[in-house]
């Protein structure tokens, strides 16, 4: 593969914008927050977040398990939050609630999981795939573990086109990560039956969050001031409280509560107003 091909651009850490070339942070834009309680929790954390620590953190990833590099792994089965979008989905799969999960992988492009260990290992430590290229080594590695890759030349990122080739398979409780109001309200309207879960969303405006708020059955909300407002206010289940995962329908709602029920961790039940927001939060929210 040609240096000039072998490019990755993600959007990181508060949507910072980072290109990594040939295994090597090449740039790192402004991110748009300076602080998140998340970022302390990394395995790499970050007290503050800029330019340096971005890059560091993104460098940390590289080295620890080859994030856009040939060797980077595919399946991992420990959870790094409670309520994460790959913890979410990877439980779903153990509970027979879905039976494939379409994701964004680095070194692959658009994927179809069945496996929960590949949903975690793919998706546990991903930050918003922009674009990527297409590793053999990589590619291998998540068919042997049971995953299907969309574009195995190109790597291309086509989460509609992985839910019509989920259906076309014939897995029929179907789930999807999304990052783009219009391409959520698309698979939601061509595929009403798929479980929409809405990631990566920093930064949305409020036709946006409107937008991906009515197609999607669970939303994160990142460091979004708007997802927070608009989402929030309509969630029939909210969990976490610093940077929350709203349940937007019903089906969503209880995923979570079929994931609390199993887990032996203690659990705080409330019926508050939502949203409903610990005093820490990332900042600014945009």
């Amino acid at each position: 593969m040609t240096e000039h091909n072998d490019e990755h651009i993600l959007e990181a850490i508060g949507r910072c914008r980072v290109i990594i070339r040939n295994g090597v942070v090449t740039e790192v834009g402004d991110a748009r927050i300076t602080s998140c309680p998340l970022t302390r929790k990394f395995a790499f954390p970050l007290s503050a977040i800029d330019r340096e620590s971005v890059k560091a953190n993104i460098e940390h990833r590289i080295h620890a398990w080859g994030m856009c590099t040939p060797g980077r792994e595919v399946t991992d089965t420990r959870p790094f939050v409670g309520f994460g979008a790959s913890e979410i989905l990877s439980f779903g799969l153990s509970a027979d609630m879905l039976d494939a999960v379409v994701l964004a992988s680095d070194g692959a492009g658009t994927v179809i999981a069945t496996n929960p260990a590949l949903v975690q290992g793919i998706g546990g430590r991903m930050s918003g795939l922009v674009k990527t290229v297409a590793y053999p080594d990589v590619i291998r590695r998540i068919k042997e573990n049971g995953g299907i890759v969309l574009d195995e030349v190109h790597a291309s990122l086509d989460q509609f086109s992985g839910v019509a080739r989920a259906y076309e398979m014939g897995y029929t409780k179907v789930a999807v990560t999304v990052a783009i109001p219009e391409e959520a309200s698309k698979i939601r309207d061509r595929f009403p039956g798929a479980f929409l879960f809405g990631v990566h969303v920093t930064g949305l405006d409020r036709r946006e969050a409107e937008l991906l708020s009515s197609s999607c059955d669970l939303v994160t909300t990142c460091a979004s001031g708007t997802i927070r407002e608009i989402a929030g206010g309509k969630a029939l289940l909210q969990a976490g409280d610093t940077v929350p995962i709203f349940a937007m329908t019903r089906r969503g709602k209880e995923m979570i509560l079929e994931k609390i029920r199993q887990s032996d961790a203690p659990v705080l039940v409330k019926t508050p107003r939502l949203p409903a927001l610990a005093g820490q939060q990332p900042e600014p929210l945009v």
